[in-house]
């Protein structure tokens, strides 16, 4: 034997393969553990809501969804104010932050200065981590003193001829308070997701497009709208998910009124806001039944949003694959 050559060591067992079976059980195990606790979770708080609210179905049946009603002296409830309340506010919110979170991501990828991208971000991602009852304090205090004497006047003034912009409120507190402080809670969510969808646009489409001698506004229109769709309207829908469910903040601004209201700046409530801000004082079962029922219905929202951003991806994405697919048979 060389000097060169290394003698086998004779003391080391030879290699079996059992410790990589037995590791790749072991994280099979754990993983499934965790996903059918996660499943087993989601069941079960469905059960708990479903069971809670059964007094309440059994009673009011689907007719508590419509109905305009929430009195606890004659115990007669109903979910259609905060129903409305909830789609209102939402809505209008997510039509406000849309547009403003994907110019704020694509400046943040394709015309910001390389020196205020990371500072930008991160002060998007931390307005995301603020509490929601510190932007209901803040709307309190700042936002909605602002709005009562500047804005809401402003409005109403250029456009009181539309029942959206009626009287001014009094106080503050109104619908569109609680829309401006659920923009602000959308708008770095949708923002952050947008921004990481379009740094996944492959360079090589890009340059191409540029190179054909698209301007670049013609490039984000024909390319990377095209290529992120899918992405941005999930992320639109995680974003209503995030308004629709949002309770402490909206409950802190919106005022807490009852029935449909089209003027903006008259109060109102939500599903989420209802529940936080009555449940503590509920003083009848059927009144805590009721509650529950408003949480049943912004549980079957929620699925719905969640299942249908899942829906919409996979779509995308398949379409995505086909025209590569076609492409590259071209």
């Amino acid at each position: 034997m060389s000097s060169t050559e290394i003698a086998p060591d004779s003391t080391r067992r030879p290699f079996t393969g059992r410790r990589v079976r037995f590791g790749d059980v072991s994280l099979q195990a754990v993983a499934g553990t965790a996903a059918a606790a996660a499943t087993f979770l989601v069941f079960l708080i469905a059960y708990k809501v479903v069971r809670g609210a059964q007094p309440a179905i059994g009673k009011y049946g689907l007719a508590f969804v419509t109905r305009v009603a929430w009195d606890p002296v004659k115990n007669v409830y109903g979910a259609g104010s905060f129903l409305f309340g909830t789609a209102l506010t939402s809505l209008l919110a997510l039509a406000i932050a849309a547009p403003l979170a994907i110019g704020i991501a694509l400046f943040l990828t394709e015309l910001a200065p390389r020196r205020l991208r990371a500072p930008v971000t991160a002060l998007i991602e931390t307005l995301a981590a603020i509490p929601s009852v510190v932007i209901g304090l803040w709307g309190i205090l700042v936002l909605g003193p602002i709005l009562r004497d500047h804005v809401e006047p402003a409005l109403h003034s250029a456009l009181g001829f539309i029942p959206l912009f009626g009287s001014p409120s009094s106080t503050g507190s109104s619908i569109f308070t609680a829309i401006v402080v659920l923009t602000i809670m959308i708008l770095p969510i949708v923002a952050s997701i947008s921004r990481e969808l379009f740094l996944g646009v492959p360079r090589d489409l890009k340059e191409g497009a540029l190179a054909l001698g698209t301007t670049r506004w013609e490039m984000v229109r024909g390319v990377m709208f095209p290529y992120a769709r899918g992405g941005i309207a999930a992320a639109l829908i995680l974003g209503l998910g995030r308004a629709v469910g949002e309770a402490i903040a909206v409950t802190q601004v919106i005022g807490g009124g009852l029935g449909i209201q089209l003027n903006l700046f008259a109060t109102g409530d939500t599903l989420a806001s209802k529940i936080a801000s009555s449940y503590q004082g509920a003083q009848s079962n059927i009144q805590i039944a009721s509650l529950v029922y408003l949480g049943l219905i912004l549980l079957v929202f929620s699925l719905i949003m969640n299942v249908s951003a899942q829906v919409i991806v996979r779509r995308v994405a398949r379409r995505q694959g086909v025209g590569l697919n076609r492409g590259g048979l071209g």
